[in-house]
């Protein structure tokens, strides 16, 4: 393996490039979750995600990679395996905290039911457009045209990656409680959850009704007013 390949190793595959399981292992789970955003990609969209993750989540920058195709993708490394749900959860809340309001066909997310994965920096894609990781400085130059024309060198490509550290299992845990969806509307049939002023005038009716002191007919219009609840 080449130094790429080692880096690529340690952050995001479960085994070496070119081998069966690269993605993820004989379980289904993997080290990646990857957000692309489709050209002509929003610079400013992109850099929103990119420093938001770091400066509001608390976690490792994400790597930048051209697709060789037509996206710009940012990849998140995980430190543990996990299962792809959990990665997907990972990406759509980014999705929603971030890109909510971006068009469905203007992103897309890795892992997702028969996707496939992104192509490795360093692979040719099509005729003269290569995958490739990019700066965050130099990816805005990138925004029309996600590849470039010549094969990147593979020292430079690790270089790129080295600075980089995975997601730790903790750090994993606490950003998708943050980005964990509001509750979910009440299911159909179910009583609408109380405001505190409700609870507080119900407890009161309670203890008129259970207050053998109080004049029986307060307690039979307090039980009334429960009912009616």
């Amino acid at each position: 393996m080449n130094r790429l390949h080692t880096e690529l190793l340690r952050l995001h595959l479960c085994a070496a490039p070119g081998e069966p399981g690269a993605w993820a292992d004989a379980s289904g789970r993997v080290r990646s979750a990857v957000l692309e955003l489709v050209a002509p990609v929003d610079a400013a969209l992109l850099g929103a995600v990119w420093a938001g993750v770091q400066n509001e989540l608390g976690l490792p920058a994400p790597a930048i990679v051209l697709s060789g195709r037509d996206g710009l993708q940012l990849w998140f490394a995980l430190q543990q395996p996990v299962d792809a749900a959990t990665a997907s959860a990972l990406v759509d809340g980014l999705r929603r905290r971030w890109l909510d309001e971006l068009p469905a066909a203007l992103l897309r997310c890795w892992p997702a039911p028969e996707a496939a994965p992104p192509a490795l920096p360093g692979t040719e894609v099509g005729p003269e457009r290569w995958a490739a990781l990019v700066s965050p400085d130099l990816a805005p130059l990138f925004t029309e045209t996600p590849w470039l024309d010549l094969p990147p060198g593979a020292d430079a490509q690790a270089a790129l990656l080295a600075p980089l550290r995975p997601i730790t299992a903790d750090e994993l845990a606490a950003a998708l409680r943050t980005l964990a969806p509001p509750d979910a509307t009440t299911a159909p049939g179910a009583p609408e959850p109380r405001s505190a002023p409700e609870r507080e005038a119900e407890r009161f009716l309670l203890s008129v009704m259970r207050d053998a002191a109080a004049p029986l007919a307060q307690r039979i219009d307090a039980a009334k007013a429960l009912l009616r609840r």
